[in-house]
């Protein structure tokens, strides 16, 4: 197990015996987001009968275009229309990301080999058309057949799936990587996906509506399909040099930038979702390794320190003074809330490039604990139920048997202790809670409550410390806690059904 360092100067507060309270620039209500296409389209009712249990509060979903226009003009909503009215049901709300793969018709010519179909150089036409029909189909007024109801309305959308990366969008670069292609596509891409979402009745401050996706890191050199790093893939997308100047004559114009300082000024007007997205959506993995370091380009491309380019979780205040920065270059004061909108570790068995299952609990624990403390973070992500058949990506929180991996147990109940170590008579910090109290609460009326459980050494007989009232919105405790020695300190929830449910076990030395 992983030791952890403090990722906060919180150490005054708890050594003088204070109960900790979250400071003002914490994400302390940041929302439950969920994500696992393939059960939640082939089994929409199961699966979101267990996230809700889980107290998932929004579902990511991919509506992926050649899988709703499956022939020319015509649209086949029905699995995304069982999701939505399932979803509706179980009280979850859902995200559609408008994204590739695009049907083969709407793709460009000369493909080479070694890339997936369905990405190289989409239509920005086609894709509009397409966005446009799903904002209709879910804009809260549709009528299905053999239903006494319209559809629910989706209010929270996203456009294309990492942009940045060559297997999502391609070719990334041209002319001796010189060019990046990848980024004047998703501006065409983004555009086009934002004026359907607009001619559908969806807009900013009625509907969320995403950008980005972005994956969070790459190499210098992609050619047609590996993948850019994302801060330099947004620098080319909002028009400007390294050094954050407006770009001009032949390197503008091969990306479809403004050439005249004319054109720099309308560049906004024509381009609103770069200005008025609601916000930005980043893919932040850590790499198997723990979330608290950036990740080193030694695992990518060389070198020994972080990448200033990439955008992993810890990362993210990087990404957000970039964005600010692109939108000053134009005038406008935006400040973009951050996403994470996938996110998980994958587990060894059966996965091979992933880490022990104990491990990843803690991992996940960890990382929402990050998250957690940064302010314009708005979310928690967990990508994948169930790991797939064949074992590749296996990130999810259950078996494809249907048993339960430790990470099912840590999601359901977080537990996290930023220091481990401390004096005797002070205090420690205890970040967690249950997610699904606030889901439970509305459901029975009645207010949840968890225990802070402590024992002694590694055997001896748990025993509760505090029992807390847990009235954070997103089921959340940050309190800080004396134990009485060195052992061991677990969170223990008795469910309304009566099963009490804990969270993992983390030691504790108390010297």
């Amino acid at each position: 197990m992983a030791k952890h360092r403090r990722l906060l100067p919180l150490a005054a507060l708890l050594a003088a015996g204070a109960m900790h309270v979250a400071p003002a620039t914490a994400s302390t209500t940041q929302e439950a987001m969920f994500q696992d296409d393939i059960q939640v389209k082939t089994n929409p009712a199961g699966t979101l009968a267990t996230l809700r249990t889980l107290g998932v509060k929004r579902l990511r979903v991919a509506m992926q275009w050649d899988s709703v226009e499956t022939h020319r003009g015509a649209y086949n909503f029905s699995v995304y229309d069982a999701v939505d009215r399932y979803a509706a049901a179980d009280g979850i709300a859902v995200y559609f990301m408008v994204t590739g793969p695009a049907p083969a018709w709407q793709t460009g010519s000369h493909q080479p080999k070694g890339g997936p179909y369905g990405f190289w150089e989409p239509s920005a036409r086609g894709f509009g058309t397409f966005v446009r029909a799903a904002g209709a189909r879910y804009n809260g007024t549709t009528m299905t057949s053999g239903s006494t109801t319209p559809l629910p309305r989706v209010s929270f959308w996203s456009i294309w799936n990492e942009p940045n990366y060559g297997q999502s969008l391609s070719p990334q670069t041209t002319q001796g990587n010189t060019v990046q292609t990848g980024a004047a596509l998703y501006r065409g891409l983004l555009d086009a996906g934002w004026a359907g979402l607009a001619a559908s009745g969806h807009r900013p401050g009625r509907d969320t509506i995403l950008i980005g996706e972005t994956a969070p890191r790459g190499v210098s050199n992609p050619g047609d399909f590996l993948g850019i790093k994302p801060l330099r893939f947004l620098r080319a997308l909002y028009c400007v040099n390294g050094s954050y100047e407006p770009l001009r004559g032949a390197a503008a114009r091969a990306l479809g930038c403004p050439t005249t300082s004319s054109g720099t000024r309308h560049f906004r007007g024509a381009h609103p979702g770069l200005f008025q997205a609601s916000g930005f959506a980043d893919h932040p993995y850590a790499l198997q390794s723990n979330p608290g370091p950036p990740t080193r380009p030694t695992n990518l491309t060389g070198g020994p320190h972080s990448d200033p380019d990439f955008a992993d979780l810890p990362q993210l205040p990087a990404l957000e003074r970039t964005l600010d920065r692109l939108n000053r270059v134009y005038g406008s004061h935006s400040r973009f809330p951050i996403w994470n909108t996938e996110y998980g570790y994958r587990t060894r068995p059966p996965d091979k490039l992933g880490v022990s299952q104990s491990t990843a609990a803690d991992y996940i624990n960890w990382a929402e604990y990050i998250s957690y403390r940064q302010s314009r973070l708005r979310n928690s992500m967990q990508y994948l139920l169930v790991d797939p058949f064949n074992g590749i990506f296996a990130s999810g929180l259950e078996l494809p048997n249907g048993k339960h991996k430790a990470t099912f147990d840590a999601y359901r109940v977080p537990l996290f202790l930023p220091v481990t170590s401390t004096r005797h008579g002070r205090r420690i910090e205890v970040w967690g809670g249950v997610r699904p109290a606030q889901t439970m609460a509305a459901a029975t009326h009645r207010a949840q409550q968890v225990a802070i459980q402590w024992r002694k050494g590694s055997r001896g007989r748990w025993n509760t410390v505090e029992t807390l009232t847990i009235k954070n919105p997103s089921g959340y405790i940050d309190p800080a806690v004396r134990f009485a020695g060195s052992g061991a300190v677990r969170l223990a929830w008795r469910s309304p059904g009566g099963r009490t449910f804990y969270s993992r076990t983390v030691a504790i030395t108390v010297r």
